[in-house]
C-alpha cells in the first residue's frame, strides 16, 4: 500500500460556474483557473499522484498548455487514475475535505461521491467527502477562495 497527500486552492471569481467534486454548485462566483478550477478534484488527483511518486497536477497538466483550458477537471482524474492503474494500483480509500465558508455544501456531496467514485471505480463507501469552515478566518472565511485537502490509500493490484 501506498498514501498521499493533496491540497488545491483557488480563488472565487464572479462570472464563472462553481464545480466541485464534478458537481455545478449554484453560486454567485466560481474558482477561477485555467481548467475548471475543481479545487477538490485537483486535490485528489495530486494525492493520487504523490502516492504514485509522480510529482502533482501542474507538472502533468501544465497551466499554460491550451488543451486544458476550461478542461472538466473530471477528465483530469479519469487520466491520473489511468495512470495509476498502468502502475499496478487502485484505490483503496479516499478522505478528503473542502474548506468555504459559502456555499453550504451539504446537499452537493452525496452527488460528488458518486462522480468520484465512478471515475475512481470504487464502491461510494470507499470514497469521503466533508466540507467545513474557517469560522469567517482567513482568505477562505473572508470569502475569497475555496480550498480543498485529501488523502488517498493505494493498493497494489493482485495478480
Amino acid at each position: 500500500m501506498t498514501i498521499g497527500f493533496g491540497f488545491d486552492v483557488h480563488p472565487l471569481v464572479k462570472q464563472r460556474k462553481l464545480i466541485l467534486g464534478g458537481v455545478e454548485i449554484p453560486f454567485a462566483k466560481g474558482l477561477k483557473g485555467h481548467s475548471d478550477a475543481d479545487v477538490l478534484l485537483h486535490a485528489i488527483g495530486d494525492a493520487i499522484l504523490g502516492a504514485l511518486g509522480e510529482g502533482d497536477l501542474g507538472r502533468h497538466f501544465p497551466g499554460t498548455d491550451p488543451r486544458y483550458k476550461d478542461i472538466s477537471s473530471l477528465i483530469l482524474l479519469r487520466e491520473i487514475h489511468k495512470r495509476a492503474q498502468k502502475k499496478g494500483y487502485k484505490v483503496k480509500h479516499l478522505d478528503s475535505t473542502i474548506v468555504a465558508e459559502k456555499p453550504k455544501l451539504m446537499e452537493y456531496i452525496h452527488e460528488m461521491k458518486i462522480k468520484i467514485a465512478a471515475i475512481l471505480e470504487v464502491k461510494n463507501d470507499r470514497i469521503n467527502v466533508k466540507a467545513t469552515t474557517t469560522e469567517g478566518l482567513g482568505f477562505t472565511g473572508r470569502g475569497e477562495g475555496i480550498a480543498a485537502y485529501a488523502v488517498v490509500l493505494l493498493e497494489k493490484r493482485r495478480r
